[in-house]
């Protein structure tokens, strides 16, 4: 039977408002374990047993937390299957990147979130929350980079996007059917905060004028390439209202592992 493997990253280390993002995992993973909500995706797939959990990285050990993560996620992919990784902060895309395109070539990224995450540098941190797909596209870990839900962007953000060729659709421009036309095998980067407020208040940088949640999962059901690995972040627990968003990042989780299924080939 095919799996989805999970892996948590609670760093928050490189959040740039907030701490507690890395409470996060834990508590996405007690929502998907629920006996309160079913366990199929909307595409038709019971998840039960289909979860092949690695637990959360231990960061209490010394050394690099940036080779860290790179490691453990590359151990996750090597099992085989698609790997869906519990953050913590967007900063840690950056070296889950950094293992996917070593064993994925070919790559296009499709980044949900309010913000580009594209800054140069932010603080005199180069590794901010703010900054991954600058280091990524530096790094030249994709092909694409499609950004979607942006509702934030800044003079310095559209240098980056004509630096890097993001391609970039903000949130006022987003209609209900949007095509992709995705060519490669796809890494889905999902930052809850691509979500406006009322759906999903836990996170750090509440920016009105979002995603609902049928949109997003609207968005995640539409991709129709193989869904490699993907990435579930932001979620801050210190600012969420009836643990809200955790059923939110849950929910989510769910939809990108049906659709991990399904485009893969999995019965």
């Amino acid at each position: 039977m095919a799996k989805v493997s999970l892996l948590g990253i609670p760093h928050d280390e490189n959040s740039s408002y907030l701490r507690g993002p890395a409470e996060a995992p834990p508590l996405i993973r007690r929502e998907l374990a629920s006996d309160a909500y079913t366990s199929w995706s909307e595409t038709g797939f019971d998840l039960t047993d289909r979860f092949v959990d690695y637990g959360d990285i231990d960061f209490t050990q010394p050394g690099d937390p940036w080779q860290r993560i790179e490691s453990e996620v590359g151990r996750a992919l090597d099992a085989g299957h698609p790997l869906i990784s519990l953050g913590g902060d967007h900063a840690i895309s950056w070296p889950v990147l950094r293992a996917v395109r070593k064993r994925h070539p070919n790559l296009t990224i499709v980044h949900v979130d309010a913000h580009p995450d594209i800054y140069h540098s932010y603080g005199d941190n180069p590794r901010s929350h703010t900054s991954p797909f600058a280091r990524i596209m530096e790094e030249q870990l994709a092909d694409r980079l499609i950004q979607i839900g942006l509702r934030t962007v800044n003079d310095h953000h559209r240098e980056q996007f004509a630096r890097f060729g993001v391609e970039a659709v903000e949130m006022r421009h987003f209609n209900e059917g949007l095509r992709l036309n995705l060519e490669t095998p796809v890494y889905i980067s999902m930052d809850l905060d691509a979500l406006d407020p009322a759906f999903a208040p836990g996170i750090s940088h509440r920016e009105p004028g979002g995603f609902t949640t049928r949109q997003v999962i609207g968005l995640i059901q539409s991709i129709d390439q193989r869904i490699v690995a993907a990435d579930v972040v932001e979620y801050n627990p210190r600012q969420d209202l009836s643990n809200v968003t955790a059923l939110v990042a849950a929910k989510l989780v769910k939809e990108i592992a049906g659709m991990m299924l399904k485009t893969n080939g999995a019965g």
